[in-house]
């Protein structure tokens, strides 16, 4: 779980994304979850709450390695591949890991897939992730770059939590949606279960996409992008801090992200350097440890850190290419307990 600021200035012009007549983002989750029985038939319990269509993918259920790839192509918005791929044991400490490749970088990963709708109501707190976002519309970066899915019919979503959400938690959705509770559906697991950590660790791209935005770079003009980061093991049951802990780490300490882009080189080179984790002053620990010293505040926590270990970047309008970063086997190993 990622958690960071929803606020940001930045009046510098856009580039706004491409046009093109595929379906919805909404749409294009929604259509997922429709097929999701046929192609997972284990992988997750649907329940209706308050009307709206949940799926349960880690609370009440074992779930799967599928499950976890569908989670992260919905919260994608199906803009991405996803999958599963072997890697070297040795430096990510980890047999597996999940690879991302997306030509839409800036609408899948920072418009649908990034962690940045806290749902809060009087009796539940998840992190919201997926296209369901757009329609709520309130985060800066949607705004900068006219992310938006105006004629959505259903809201899609994911919920980074160890509960289903409440009947007041779908109002306060459908609400900020504008949409009503029966049009609202949503697939919610743990980052301590099978799915959620597969969903958590595709995140490669879009922490490094985050970081550049952070960074005052037009991620607009990221065409194209690969990520790939160690699965790690689950933490046991009911530990919450445990999967977030490990996810994390995943992701700061082993993580590598490939990004094609369109600028002068004198933009990359004010900022690739500064992409990585190492960057920040929390850097070179397990993330629980991290973590624990802010009392479990991911606020607290410097924002920083949540990027990948490893950026390199191409730029296709000079042909050279900027690489930054390092990944941290002893910091991974010690994470995952391995």
């Amino acid at each position: 779980m990622n958690a960071r600021s929803e606020s940001r200035s930045n009046s510098s012009p856009k580039t706004p994304p491409a046009a093109d007549a595929s379906p919805g983002p909404n749409a294009a989750a929604g259509r997922r979850l429709t097929e999701l029985a046929d192609r997972d038939p284990r992988g997750g319990k649907v329940a209706h709450v308050a009307g709206a269509e949940v799926w349960d993918f880690g609370v009440d259920t074992t779930g799967t390695l599928a499950g976890g790839l569908e989670l992260a192509r919905l919260c994608l918005a199906d803009l991405a591949d996803v999958v599963l791929v072997p890697c070297d044991p040795d430096r990510l400490v980890s047999n597996n890991a999940v690879y991302v490749r997306t030509d839409a970088p800036l609408l899948g990963c920072l418009g649908c897939q990034y962690a940045g709708w806290p749902v809060k109501s009087d009796d539940f707190f998840a992190m919201g992730s997926g296209p369901m976002r757009l329609l709520r519309g309130r985060e800066d970066v949607l705004r900068e770059y006219a992310l938006a899915d105006a004629d959505a019919r259903l809201a899609c979503g994911v919920l980074e939590s160890d509960q289903l959400p409440t009947p007041s938690a779908i109002a306060v959705m459908a609400e900020e949606c504008g949409l009503p509770p029966e049009s609202i559906r949503l697939a919610v697991a743990p980052s301590s279960s099978i799915a959620g950590s597969v969903q958590v660790v595709s995140r490669s791209v879009e922490t490094a996409m985050h970081k550049l935005h952070s960074l005052h770079f037009d991620v607009g003009r990221v065409v194209s992008a690969t990520g790939c980061a160690p699965l790690p093991p689950p933490a046991k049951k009911a530990d919450t801090v445990g999967g977030i802990g490990r996810t994390n780490d995943a992701m700061l300490y082993g993580a590598t992200v490939t990004l094609w882009v369109d600028c002068e080189d004198q933009d990359v080179e004010s900022v690739y350097d500064r992409v990585p984790s190492s960057q920040s002053r929390d850097h070179g620990r397990p993330f629980a440890q991290i973590f624990a010293d802010y009392d479990h505040d991911f606020y607290a926590v410097d924002p920083a850190l949540f990027s990948p270990a490893v950026v390199t970047m191409h730029n296709l309008r000079s042909g050279k290419t900027f690489s930054a970063g390092q990944v941290m086997t002893d910091v991974l190993r010690e994470s995952f307990g391995v």
